[in-house]
């Protein structure tokens, strides 16, 4: 018997070139998206404000910064921040690259507050706890608070309310005394 050699062919050279092709590729593919989902998410992935705002305010000692990177890195999960926060881990510090787009407030020029006037929607504080009728009383007698924890639920109440109810007066009658002062330090020009 004559021992021959096994030789090549073109189908199997073709389906070794096919196999090798599409091996390389998926190697080369699988690196590159990762790199590039990396780079996109670290460069591009913006960062919903609301959702700083709302973490930023259950948690006011936080930094903006942090909360920002932890919202980028977990896929803008308030969730998974808040979760992490609460369990004691804390957030981890971002590095100095990252640098995000800090949202402005709406108007920073006007940092007084705003006259009654434009929250026509939401009713103020007199009209809201029904207040007018001690406004136009507007007994100006410091009257003895009552002290003493009474054991009445009912009477508890009336009185924390009598204490909201003099607590907002007050604060109505120092505004106005504030403004009347401000009217007559700017007085009119002659």
């Amino acid at each position: 018997m004559v021992d021959e050699e096994p030789s090549i062919n073109i189908p199997s050279l073709l389906t070794l070139a096919v196999v090798s092709f599409l091996v390389i590729r998926w190697f080369l593919n699988r690196d590159g998206n990762n790199a590039a989902n990396g780079s996109a998410r670290s460069r591009g992935r913006m960062i919903d404000p609301a959702q700083v705002e709302q973490i930023s305010q259950m948690f006011p000692q936080l930094s903006r910064r942090d909360i920002m990177w932890d919202l980028q890195r977990n896929g803008g999960s308030v969730a998974a921040t808040t979760e992490r926060i609460l369990t004691g881990r804390g957030l981890d510090t971002p590095p100095p690259s990252y640098q995000p787009q800090i949202p402005q407030p709406q108007n920073p020029t006007t940092t007084a507050a705003p006259a009654p006037a434009a929250k026509s929607g939401t009713p103020d504080l007199i009209s809201r706890y029904n207040l007018a009728n001690r406004v136009s009383e507007e007994q100006e007698v410091a009257t003895k608070p009552e002290s003493g924890w009474s054991q009445n639920k009912s009477e508890r109440q009336r009185l924390l309310q009598k204490r909201r109810d003099d607590m907002i007066l007050a604060a109505r009658r120092k505004l106005q005394q504030k403004d009347r002062e401000t009217s007559h330090a700017t007085g009119p020009a002659f």
